[in-house]
């Protein structure tokens, strides 16, 4: 990272840091109709690390993910986060517990400027009432000149400064992916979910986004859940691992262990 960029890093993050909470994830099932997308998974996502959801196409990492996020109610079972239940929780109200969550298709408003998506992002920590925003006087003022700074942070932690006027629809996909991490971001999380955010990327796209999530993890003590197919970045990275298949989890540990377990490589990693 260039010398600004990491000078911006440790004032984006100063003040930042927040008390590390564990996810657990209790016989967690989920159906549709007749079909099993997850069948009795347990997870325990330990605070400030980065752990990886592997597994083939259709195994159930995405909905996972959307059980988390609130997207999908489990069938049966528990997700609890912080002392919260979060198993019959709104994506609205998962998000003010401090999770926020990049996705796999783009969730950008294609018409908008990086800068407007990412101020959109943030409007959900904007503190005033309807007439002191029709008047934008006081604390509607102050709010939105906080969270603009805010917001240009991100822009500068996230390099995205010679885009940040620019339509995101006319971004190459890698920036666009770049964004899509930024928008959340801007949320202050202390549980960042990444939805493949490398995949569709080339080799440099893919080694900054690397770095960014690195530096998220570290500067601002964030826990990251990351799923990801490229295997040579989740080994590099992760500091635990949960492999799905079918739904079911088959293994999990370190990298070093994962790569270990027989129905991992059989299902998944494969023989060389």
């Amino acid at each position: 990272m260039k010398f600004r960029a990491a000078v911006c890093a440790l004032n984006f993050f100063a003040g930042c840091k927040h008390n590390m909470s564990t996810l657990k994830i209790d016989d967690i099932t989920l159906t549709f109709g007749g079909l099993a997308a997850l069948s009795t998974v347990n997870m325990e996502i330990k605070p400030g690390l980065i752990t990886s959801i592997i597994g083939p196409n259709g195994a159930g990492k995405t909905s996972l993910l959307n059980c988390i996020s609130g997207f999908y109610h489990p069938t049966s079972g528990e997700i609890t986060y912080d002392k919260n239940r979060l198993t019959h929780s709104s994506p609205h109200q998962v998000t003010k517990l401090g999770i926020a969550r990049a996705f796999q298709n783009l969730e950008l408003f294609s018409g908008m400027t990086v800068l407007d998506n990412l101020m959109l992002a943030r409007h959900q920590k904007l503190r005033y009432n309807v007439l002191q925003a029709f008047l934008f006087y006081g604390k509607a003022s102050r709010e939105e000149s906080k969270n603009r700074q805010y917001v240009e942070e991100v822009i500068d932690f996230m390099e995205l400064e010679p885009y940040r006027k620019q339509t995101v629809g006319n971004l190459s996909y890698g920036i666009q992916k770049r964004v899509e991490v930024a928008r959340a971001l801007t949320l202050a999380p202390k549980l960042l979910l990444l939805d493949e955010p490398m995949a569709g990327m080339n080799i440099e796209e893919k080694e900054d986004m690397v770095r960014f999530i690195i530096d998220i993890q570290k500067e601002r003590d964030a826990t990251v859940i990351l799923v990801e197919h490229d295997l040579g970045v989740v080994m590099d990275i992760s500091d635990q691992i949960y492999v799905l298949d079918f739904g079911e989890l088959i293994g999990s540990g370190t990298p070093e262990e994962v790569v270990k377990i027989p129905k991992v490589i059989e299902a998944y990693i494969g023989e060389e």
